[in-house]
């Protein structure tokens, strides 16, 4: 039996813990049967996971409780105290990280298996790679916030996603002339080409929304540039702390921004093809843009990886490795496995409930598919 008294030791108990300004804490998120924290170090790019327990106590860390006083609050929640022993393998894991105040950096042997989430150097070669476009992505970023995040304010958002609302009902009423626009669109190579360039540079202003909605909120971005995978040239933003943003509805609203600007480029043309006097093929192509845009941005919604759905579908249920936890827990359930039992009520409602969303998703993809084809080819 243990003679070691509980608490910290006389030496550590008026100590004040203090983690570097270069750390950051996720929410609890689910993973698989278990509720996990996440833990970034920003100095190094890397992040590791722990217990609701341990993040009780790393969350308290922030230099104005004495180890004496984290202790108490601890054994309040959960009805026991921690060791000397405890406190001094919490605070040496800490320590070698890197992760308090005034703590030296970790080594390099240590940073690496923290497995950095940005890589040093971009990759590059001729089939595939990418490219970062400016040297200080973040800075560019909170440029682009100044000029035009005044849009986020709700006394302008409001306006224009009704808009956008007008606008997605329009296309849905008038499906059909738009998908017979659409395929004589793809007989024009002129017209074909200009809507395929409007189309890209929406999506380079896709990418750009999700870093001025994150920087609104306090993010970071490491990158932007452009990535290929032959034929295949995109642009990318990386969000370096999305998921340390401050709140659910923040992260939501970042990953959805993606969408809402392909939506909102497309009202200008809207308002053409509906108001100005065009010519019939001209007309037409604007006809097909709206719709093309609009499937454009519909299908970053569809909650699957690595689409922004899936990021939305992760925060609503409040999960990490969405899509791997909820298979394994349904091929559990599907064989009335008892392990499906241990994991907890929210789990289970969650997976059950995107695995639930996953099917009417694909449903729905399929059912607008082939209502489509069955136009197009009737008529």
């Amino acid at each position: 039996m243990s003679t070691t008294p509980p608490g910290p030791a006389p030496g550590l108990a008026e100590y004040r813990p203090e983690l570097g300004a270069h750390v950051l804490l996720s929410d609890a998120l689910l993973q698989g049967a278990a509720t996990v924290h996440l833990i970034k170090d920003t100095a190094v790019g890397g992040s590791f996971k722990v217990g609701p327990k341990e993040h009780f106590l790393i969350a308290r860390m922030d230099g104005s409780r004495t180890l004496a006083e984290i202790g108490e609050e601890y054994a309040r929640e959960y009805g026991r105290r921690l060791d000397g022993a405890r406190w001094q393998q919490i605070l040496r894991m800490l320590g070698t990280r890197g992760l308090l105040a005034g703590a030296p950096a970790p080594a390099p042997a240590s940073a690496s298996a923290s497995a950095p989430e940005v890589p040093a150097e971009p990759e590059r070669g001729l089939l595939r790679g990418s490219i970062r476009l400016v040297a200080d992505a973040d800075a560019t970023t909170d440029r682009l916030h100044r000029v035009a995040g005044f849009l986020l304010a709700p006394g302008w958002m409001v306006p224009l996603l009704a808009l956008v609302l007008a606008m997605e009902v329009l296309v849905a009423v008038r499906i059909g002339e738009l998908l017979d626009v659409t395929r004589e669109l793809f007989t024009n190579p002129v017209l074909l080409v200009g809507a395929a360039t409007l189309l890209w540079f929406s999506t380079a202003l896709h990418e750009l929304a999700h870093g001025v909605v994150a920087r609104h909120h306090g993010g970071t971005v490491a990158e932007i540039g452009l990535r290929w995978r032959l034929p295949v040239i995109i642009m990318y933003c990386t969000v370096d702390n999305y998921l340390y943003l401050g709140t659910r509805w923040q992260r939501i609203q970042t990953a959805v921004a993606g969408a809402v600007m392909n939506l909102l480029f497309l009202l200008p043309f809207c308002a053409l093809w509906l108001f100005a006097p065009l010519d019939p093929a001209t007309h037409g192509a604007l006809g097909a843009l709206l719709l093309l845009g609009s499937v454009q941005a519909l299908a970053m919604l569809v909650p699957f990886p690595p689409l922004d759905g899936y990021r939305i579908a992760s925060q609503l249920c409040g999960a990490t490795e969405l899509a791997a936890s909820t298979l394994a827990y349904l091929r559990l359930a599907a064989r009335r496995d008892p392990a499906a039992a241990d994991y907890p009520g929210p789990a289970r409602a969650a997976y059950r409930a995107y695995g639930l969303g996953a099917v009417l998703a694909l449903a729905a993809i399929a059912a607008a598919v082939v209502a489509a084809a069955r136009h197009l080819i009737t008529t």
